[in-house]
């Protein structure tokens, strides 16, 4: 009887050994952003897009022979909890993080994956200063930047709708005013006096004051820069009050729960973002994947799986899973393909093809009501 016990647990602890030392091998990938709270919905698509991708190239072998390992951390839309989500990744022992959504989040919690050497790629934050400030060699960014899409907004608006009265309103967020700033600037400079600029609280239920600013205005177009929640009910408390403004947005409210709030009277919303990372060929494998789940790989759900793809072809072409070593890899300006196409890396971190078009909020036959990219922007 001694003998076998003693047999049992020399087994015992070799099958224990061998669970730490696969464990050991895993590469812990942190997937960060609001996973509750206002911003779930965008949450979701990351952590389904990530996670999809950490499942294919598991599937595929995985990454240098490591099986990598997803990670959730919930910032809630919020600073501090987006820098004790990073902490609580250094403890954790993740090297590589895709996320956050949030520029108000993943600007400080960057400071927390910079000073502990751990390599970050973002599918949503879009504000200039996450990758315009000097020595952050661990940040990336798979979308584009607020100077970009606004650029693009500006022109739209200039060239389509020079002689409507604009206002422009914000949720004094990093993203929201920072987009509305630069947009404003440019059509400004273009000749485009605004008749309205003004910020809200997010989270409020009630808009009826700023709606009735609108009004007084005699604003056309209203500029929104924020994200879904918020533009919903200020669209649908617009239309309730009959103000017949269009809402012209960045990609804040590229959810489909913009519409859910909104209702019908998002219908003739106009809005900026990326050219629909569904249409493009290299994604039609994965959206498969998605639809056999019930899934709608909206928005943000492609780029994020595209973040851990760069993650993993830079970490195989540098032969390390070193995150300073594979950060440098990407500066080198290689060409990563992945389900939004084929891109590179300037020394900032940023895309260098990164491009927006204006889309259009529409009815479609089926009765569903989404954004759909315009023919000419």
């Amino acid at each position: 009887m001694k003998h076998l016990m003693y047999t049992g647990m020399i087994l015992a602890a070799g099958l224990a050994l061998t669970g730490s030392a696969n464990a050991a091998s895993d590469l812990k990938i942190g997937i960060a952003g609001p996973i509750t709270g206002a911003g779930a919905a965008f949450g979701k698509q990351m952590t389904q897009g990530a996670e999809q991708a950490i499942a294919d190239i598991n599937a595929k072998g995985g990454v240098l022979g490591h099986k990598l390992v997803a990670e959730e951390g919930d910032d809630q839309e919020d600073p501090k909890q987006g820098v004790s989500v990073a902490n609580k990744f250094v403890g954790d022992g993740v090297k590589f993080v895709v996320g956050h959504f949030n520029s108000g989040v993943s600007i400080p919690a960057s400071d927390v994956y910079k000073e502990n050497g751990i390599l970050a790629i973002t599918p949503a934050s879009t504000n200039p200063q996450l990758t315009d400030r000097p020595g952050y060699w661990n940040i990336f960014r798979v979308c584009g930047r607020d100077d970009q899409q606004g650029a693009v907004a500006a022109a739209y608006i200039l060239k389509h709708l020079k002689g409507k009265k604009i206002a422009f309103l914000d949720d004094k967020t990093t993203y929201g005013k920072g987009l509305a700033d630069i947009t404003k600037a440019l059509v400004e400079k273009g000749g485009i006096k605004p008749v309205l600029v003004d910020e809200v609280n997010a989270g409020e239920k009630d808009y009826s004051a700023e709606v009735t600013k609108i009004k007084a205005s005699g604003a056309q177009i209203v500029y929104w820069g924020g994200l879904q929640d918020v533009g919903g009910l200020l669209v649908r408390q617009m239309h309730d009050q009959g103000v017949k403004a269009t809402m012209f947005s960045g990609d804040g409210v590229v959810s489909d729960e913009f519409a859910q709030i909104g209702g019908p009277a998002v219908i003739g919303t106009m809005n900026t973002f990326q050219p629909d990372p569904t249409k493009n060929p290299a994604a039609a494998a994965v959206v498969k994947e998605f639809a056999a789940k019930n899934f709608d790989p909206e928005a943000y759900t492609l780029y994020a799986y595209a973040a851990v793809q760069v993650i993993a072809q830079a970490a195989t072409k540098a032969k390390s899973l070193d995150p300073k070593k594979v950060a440098a890899e990407i500066h080198t300006g290689m060409t990563f393909h992945t389900v939004i196409g084929n891109f590179s890396y300037d020394k900032k971190g940023d895309r260098k093809d990164a491009d927006y078009v204006v889309y259009t909020w529409k009815k479609l036959p089926s009765g569903k009501i989404t954004y759909v990219q315009n023919a000419h922007s």
